[in-house]
């Protein structure tokens, strides 16, 4: 996705939201962190408008396309042992906060919104067909639990650790059947 200016100020720009909230996410704060120009900014971007588009798309392919590509890269994998790998995986690529952050802003904002509502689609389709796969019983309840952990772990005070979701899902993960 870009070059790799482009994904400095994308990940600038994650790590800021995750820090601050969607209002922190300003050109100044972004050029200060980056220590850069508005003229590079723009050279980039050409707007805040359009750079907002951009980082919406970068958190989706980072925290959900490319995982959900590092489960399948080895192929042939049975399906519950994708399960684990993609619990292992969305624990260590998630941290609370920009999880938090990105469903703040998509209560403001409509295009957030729109995004927030295809990553929750896009993950919890991805989890019933590895339900399904698996077979269970009821795939999409069993796909809806196992991501209410990963999400309300993040929104609880305070969060569960890694190793607490990872004790949650190895309680969960026996019921598949």
């Amino acid at each position: 996705m870009g070059s790799t200016g482009e994904r400095a100020w994308l990940s600038a720009g994650l790590a800021l939201l995750s820090e601050q909230g969607a209002p922190s996410v300003t050109l100044e704060r972004l050029c200060e962190r980056m220590g850069m120009s508005k003229g590079a900014f723009y050279h980039h971007f050409g707007s805040m408008p359009r750079f907002r588009t951009r980082l919406l798309a970068h958190f989706e392919a980072e925290h959900t396309t490319a995982i959900i590509d590092a489960v399948e890269a080895p192929g042939g994998l049975p399906a519950r042992e994708r399960l684990t790998r993609l619990m292992a995986e969305a624990i260590k690529n998630t941290g609370p906060e920009l999880e938090i952050a990105v469903r703040a802003w998509a209560k403001q904002d409509p295009e957030a919104a729109a995004v927030q509502t295809r990553v929750d689609a896009t993950r919890v389709d991805y989890l019933r067909k590895l339900c399904e796969e698996a077979g269970h019983a009821t795939p999409d309840m069993m796909a809806k639990l196992l991501y209410l952990v990963l999400i309300g772990g993040s929104h609880v005070m305070p969060p569960l650790s890694p190793a607490d979701k990872h004790r949650v899902y190895d309680l969960l993960l026996p019921l598949l059947g």
